[in-house]
């Protein structure tokens, strides 16, 4: 995602010359770029998670899909969030990437949340990684995350699930906060209100682009209608989306509600920073233990 929002000003401006179809598809490709790559050594941190494929049949297209996801349990080494809880009782969370990259990109924040005492399922949507095939969308991605939601309540009934979403990821994890109705919370990092706002906030945000857009994620429209608590997470020196953007996310919610500026942190390493800010926030907003 390393230039993410000014590919996407330029996709704007330049597709508006195209019809309305190959304007939507090129924001889709762009606002999502989906690859079955990972960086790093982001894949050998993966190893040793396990498989998981959830299968539905998609309203959005009409065809069966197949959704490639990673599952962690809570590591029972770790000290849990209460006192003799093991993995088979400790809160699960589902986790929603950003662009780019596919979920084995998102190893390295997956343990950190582990550590955090989670068991973390992990999914790439449709165009990611080994899930099917297809050109992602605003409305496949809310699709994807929405069957991934029921699949990870429906193997894990009575212990309480929580959504995750880094950058891109969290305007899908809001979205389905809003449509849910069973969340114990939810938890944004690198996150923003909308990508007209994105687009506004970038080097040619003067440009008229509001009119083109077609992959709106107006999280700023849905954050109000959260019936749990909100975790915003944010680093001062993001490049990539402006911090401003995550403070108006989260002054558009309602309490209960926390907002945690990570000094230093940029869109990448901002949970690798703030991690003892992680623990206090979710110790006080959540009730976990902070460890």
């Amino acid at each position: 995602m390393k230039h993410w929002p000014r590919h996407c000003c330029l996709v704007l401006a330049f597709a508006a010359l195209a019809g309305c179809a190959a304007l939507d598809a090129r924001q889709r490709a762009w606002i999502f770029q989906p690859s079955d790559s990972s960086w790093g050594a982001s894949a050998d941190m993966a190893r040793d998670m396990q498989d998981v494929w959830i299968a539905f049949d998609a309203k959005t297209t009409g065809r069966p899909v197949r959704l490639h996801g990673l599952w962690l349990p809570a590591d029972a080494a770790q000290p849990a969030w209460n006192k003799g809880q093991n993995s088979a009782q400790a809160p699960v969370m589902l986790y929603l990437h950003g662009a780019r990259w596919n979920v084995e990109g998102s190893a390295p924040r997956i343990r950190r949340m582990q550590a955090l005492g989670f068991s973390v399922l992990a999914i790439d949507y449709r165009g990611f990684g080994k899930s099917s095939l297809d050109l992602p969308s605003e409305d496949m991605a809310y699709e994807d995350a929405r069957a991934a939601w029921d699949w990870l309540g429906a193997r894990h009934p009575g212990q309480p699930r929580y959504i995750f979403g880094h950058s891109l990821g969290g305007a899908i994890a809001i979205d389905l906060a809003s449509k849910v109705d069973d969340e114990a919370g939810t938890i944004v990092e690198g996150t923003f209100t909308s990508i007209a706002d994105v687009a506004s906030s970038m080097k040619w945000g003067w440009l008229p682009l509001r009119p083109l857009i077609t992959q709106h994620f107006e999280s700023v429209e849905k954050v109000g209608h959260l019936g749990s608590p909100l975790l915003v997470v944010h680093g001062s020196d993001d490049s990539l989306i402006s911090p401003a953007l995550g403070r108006k996310l989260f002054e558009a919610a309602r309490e209960p509600k926390a907002f945690v500026l990570v000094e230093g942190g940029s869109h990448h390493n901002t949970n690798t920073l703030g991690q003892a800010q992680y623990r206090e926030a979710l110790a006080l907003l959540f009730g976990t233990a902070s460890r």
